[in-house]
């Protein structure tokens, strides 16, 4: 656990000190975002704010990496750096398409597009854990662990694209996102601490670590947003974390916020369908739509932050409930 809080610690020393100039170099190259008119008006005030502020993230994560955990030793890491690397390049291009100043892209990667190539991913994840790894188990509190043979792969791609298109969704306040994420990797850190696997607690503090130095730039008013570039790779590198663990039961209680983001947004498009126009939440996804109630973005940030830290507290006590 030394070497997790320390590799954590040395993370996040290196994100803020390489954020800045990343900051610097995105505004001298006009990647500013264009607000969508899906958005509630308050938020066309934020349209020019830099966005690709993942790198911000993951070029601290891959040094860091590099020299705290021996990749020879444990190249099953080079699996969730891989989903990192690949779901942060589709962000990027789906990024281009939301700058102000592009033309071409325009409106991002089309959804199906995008949902296909994540689907894509995820099968070639899910083969390398069963496959390769021989992860294929479920551990469930007070009943213990599982083997679930060639199932498991098809619980795994669903796992990795649900839990990815998740946390895209949630990135639409400044630090709602990085902040929910932040706790859920703390969780699985603690999680894969307790069953020995130090080196997949030191990668998801490391990735903690880089998360709290991307909201030293990300804190309101955002000065940077992670964009899909950071968003879909945090999410892919969450999944793939919460399946080496046998932890992927808890990952819908431990990531909560990211449930009812997406939730929201299917219930307000199947019902809009269905009644021809009409709406349950008045902006989905859910963080809209509390915002449409007059409250303040930064209280809703913090309400959610208190619901995503509890219910990572939840999610660490009943994967301790699991017997040995």
């Amino acid at each position: 656990m030394i070497r997790a809080l320390l590799s954590g610690g040395i993370s996040f020393a290196l994100t803020v000190g390489l954020g800045w100039p990343i900051v610097q170099y995105l505004r001298a190259q006009r990647a500013g975002k264009a607000i969508s008119e899906d958005q509630p008006a308050s938020h066309q005030s934020k349209a020019g704010t830099p966005t690709f502020g993942g790198f911000i993230i993951w070029v601290p994560t891959l040094i860091v990496t590099a020299i705290a955990i021996d990749w020879l030793d444990h190249r099953s890491i080079l699996l969730p750096l891989g989903m990192i690397a690949a779901t942060g390049a589709i962000g990027f291009i789906d990024d281009l398409g939301t700058l102000q100043d592009r033309v071409g892209f325009r409106a991002g990667l089309p959804w199906r597009l995008k949902i296909t190539l994540l689907t894509l991913l995820a099968v070639g994840a899910a083969w390398v854990l069963y496959g390769e790894l021989d992860v294929e188990s479920v551990n469930v509190p007070w009943a213990g662990s599982y083997a679930l043979g060639p199932a498991y792969m098809v619980i795994a791609v669903i796992t990795i694209v649900a839990t990815t298109s998740s946390v895209a969704v949630t990135d639409g306040l400044d630090t709602l996102a990085g902040g929910t994420t932040l706790f859920a990797f703390i969780a699985y850190g603690v999680i894969a601490f307790v069953q020995g696997q130090d080196f997949v607690a030191t990668f998801s503090f490391i990735i903690a670590g880089a998360n709290l130095g991307f909201l030293w730039y990300n804190a309101h008013p955002a000065r940077v947003f992670m964009g899909d570039t950071g968003a879909l790779a945090l999410g892919s590198s969450l999944a793939i974390v919460a399946l080496m663990t046998g932890h992927w039961l808890l990952l819908p209680l431990i990531g909560l916020v990211f449930v009812a983001n997406a939730l929201s947004n299917l219930i307000q498009i199947g019902y809009y369908r269905l009644s021809g126009g009409k709406r349950i939440f008045r902006r989905a996804p859910l963080h809209h739509h509390f915002e449409e109630l007059g409250w303040p973005e930064t209280q809703i940030v913090t309400r959610f932050w208190v619901v995503g830290i509890v219910a990572a507290m939840v999610g660490v006590a009943l994967a301790l409930a699991v017997p040995e």
